[in-house]
């Protein structure tokens, strides 16, 4: 047991760490939030004084504010059904005795690892190309005309690349918790005569429930924020510009930092409601 003595030094300890991690989250926090009430203007004027509320209201009534918050959304969706779905479907085929396994498994995850800006520009030059990429080189053996990938159907495209590159962490995770599965169950259940559908529907996806809960609690926090893959590919352009990258040309490329620390306020509200929402709805699977 520990004691009082013991526990004042464990604190002690994790004391720096702590303030550390504090100082790393509210400084920036506390700078974003002095800014946003001000008119910032770096290279046409600097600091021109107090606005109050104003850069709220002016983001919030831009006509490309709530548009960016539909897209973002969008992408966030599609991305989580787009994983979840083929998580489950490649974490029971990984599961299956087969001939090279880890070798399928270590190439199943390896696109978790690429940066998103490679991933980005490799899905850009190599797949979606109209002239020389590989899906133009398919559609024109059907006999179909290549489609313009990141104009015709951009979200579309935005989605796919995301989703390519944490498909794997989904895999992985739902993976590990299949593996957790206890086999008599199945074996049970097969002896009674229930067919592979009901056996998937009624033991292994309740049991897959918490993994499911994580990979949407931990991607939904990282795709909130959607950056370089729009960046490299789209540049924003034909419909895909989310609220993040909104937040980006305002500070860089309108230099309004005040106006675009607005925004980062309203994508840390965003972030809240939907981590709320999810923990309410999905996370209710964490306490079963």
């Amino acid at each position: 047991m520990a004691t009082r003595h013991s526990r004042s030094a464990a604190r002690l300890m994790m004391a720096p760490a702590v303030v550390l991690l504090l100082g790393w989250m509210l400084i920036p926090l506390t700078m974003t939030l002095y800014f946003s009430f001000r008119k910032y203007l770096p290279l046409r004027g600097g600091d021109l004084g107090w606005t109050g509320f104003d850069n709220y209201t002016r983001f919030l009534t831009s006509s490309a504010f709530w548009p960016s918050v539909v897209t973002t959304l969008v992408i966030v969706g599609g991305v989580l059904l787009i994983t979840v779905l083929l998580g489950i479907l490649l974490a029971i085929l990984l599961n299956q005795p087969m001939w090279g396994q880890g070798v399928v498994r270590i190439l199943v995850i390896a696109p978790f690892f690429v940066m998103p800006t490679v991933s980005a520009l490799v899905w850009k030059n190599m797949f979606m190309d109209p002239n020389y990429g590989l899906l133009a080189y398919l559609w024109e053996f059907f006999g179909a005309a290549p489609v313009e990938w990141l104009s015709q159907a951009s979200l579309t495209s935005i989605v796919m690349i995301v989703s390519w590159q944490w498909l794997p962490f989904a895999t992985l995770i739902l993976l590990t918790a299949i593996q957790s599965l206890d086999k008599e169950q199945l074996e049970a259940a097969e002896m009674d005569g229930a067919p592979a559908t009901k056996r998937f529907a009624f033991i292994t996806l309740p049991h897959l429930g918490r993994a499911i809960t994580v990979v949407i609690l931990i991607q939904t926090i990282f795709l909130l924020s959607i950056f370089a893959e729009i960046f490299v590919t789209t540049g924003g352009a034909f419909g895909t510009k989310t609220l993040t990258y909104l937040i980006f040309q305002r500070v860089l490329e309108s230099q309004n930092v005040g106006l675009g620390s607005a925004g980062g306020v309203y994508a840390i509200i965003l972030a809240n409601i939907v981590a709320i929402f999810l923990m309410r709805i999905v996370g209710k699977n964490l306490d079963a």
